[in-house]
């Protein structure tokens, strides 16, 4: 096996829950191909994503996606040097459906493989911009199930500062969406109903913020929303109304810790990763927000704040330049701690 080819291309493969992704990125060029395959046709009608056709449609579409990717680039498989993979966290199935796949086509290249942690990729993909930010700075990391905030040293370096206690952003714009009769995926929708909506017709709490700490927790908040609704005369225009109120409690409690985590610490930037990072609302006031106070505000641009391979692939680039690489061993971790990463030099 090949582990000195660190500056050739590398092809990423995300497949942690309901998108199929796929990339090529060269140290020194960039990225080179990015292909997405999205399942929200296939989980409509159940409201959210079903594991197990998760799993199958990934094992239909992976193959194509990854040729489709690798023709777009203008590369022959032997050109890769390495193949990085979505290790975790993540549904069981869908994890191991990426991993096999980028397990074999390593080992049928006698080239390395790695296994990418989905937030360290979501937490590196606002370096793909250009002027990316350097350490240290705090990352704001909105993603599915996931809502911290992390301290970043270095690339490897990581500190939680703050985690959810239960719902996190993204599941409570989903839940909320849902209760609310919004079609899947719900969080996109939401934001769409909350821009027709009238600022502070209904006001919910701010979780957490009236307590020192960076921990969220949106469980409550959308019990409130749900009770709002109950009681409300269930009109379009009241939808709009509460699907407002709630965005801005969500948008105004991240950007208080965020305003919090960077006032007592040691950073001068925030990144901002993850599918809430593309709320518009949410980037407009912390956009503000780093005006107002003097720090500096880092986003991906839209189309990497949701799952994708570009990230997976850059971060796995790094990760292998380093000399890291996996045995031949299939790995998955549907739970994985931050924290327990290796440092990158």
């Amino acid at each position: 096996m090949d582990i000195g080819n660190v500056s050739k291309p590398v092809l990423g493969i995300e497949s942690s829950c309901d998108e199929t992704g796929v990339a090529v990125y060269q140290p020194g060029r960039g990225l080179l191909a990015d292909r997405l395959y999205s399942q929200i046709a296939l989980h409509q009608e159940y409201g959210g994503v079903v594991p197990e056709l998760a799993s199958r449609d990934h094992v239909r579409k992976l193959l194509p996606l990854i040729r489709e990717t690798m023709a777009a680039a203008g590369l022959a498989f032997n050109d890769l040097g390495g193949v990085a993979y979505t290790a975790g966290p993540g549904l069981v199935g869908a994890l191991l459906v990426g991993a096999a796949a980028a397990r074999a086509l390593a080992w049928a290249l006698q080239i390395p493989a790695i296994g990418v942690h989905h937030m360290e990729a979501h937490l590196l993909a606002p370096l793909l911009e250009p002027a990316p930010p350097a350490p240290p700075f705090v990352a704001l990391l909105v993603s599915g199930g996931h809502s911290m905030l992390v301290h970043v040293a270095g690339i490897g370096r990581y500190r939680l500062l703050g985690d959810t206690l239960d719902d996190a952003a993204g599941e409570a714009f989903d839940k909320t969406a849902k209760l609310l009769g919004l079609p899947y995926p719900g969080g996109p929708a939401l934001a769409a109903l909350a821009a027709d909506g009238r600022p502070g017709a209904f006001r919910f709490a701010r979780p957490m913020t009236d307590r020192p700490g960076l921990d969220f927790s949106f469980s409550g908040l959308k019990t409130q929303v749900l009770l709002a609704w109950q009681h409300s005369d269930r009109s379009a225009a009241t939808r709009a109304d509460i699907a407002r109120g709630f965005e801005d409690a969500v948008v105004e409690t991240l950007t208080a810790k965020c305003r919090r985590a960077l006032a007592a610490g040691d950073a001068g930037t925030l990144v901002v990763a993850g599918g809430v990072g593309a709320n518009r609302r949410l980037r407009e006031t912390l956009t503000a927000a780093a005006a107002a106070d003097g720090f500096r505000v880092a986003f991906p641009r839209l189309q990497f704040c949701t799952d994708n391979g570009a990230m997976i692939a850059f971060a796995g680039a790094l990760r292998l330049a380093a000399g890291q690489h996996e045995d031949s061993a299939i790995r998955v971790f549907p739970r994985w701690d931050l924290e327990s990463l290796p440092a990158v030099a």
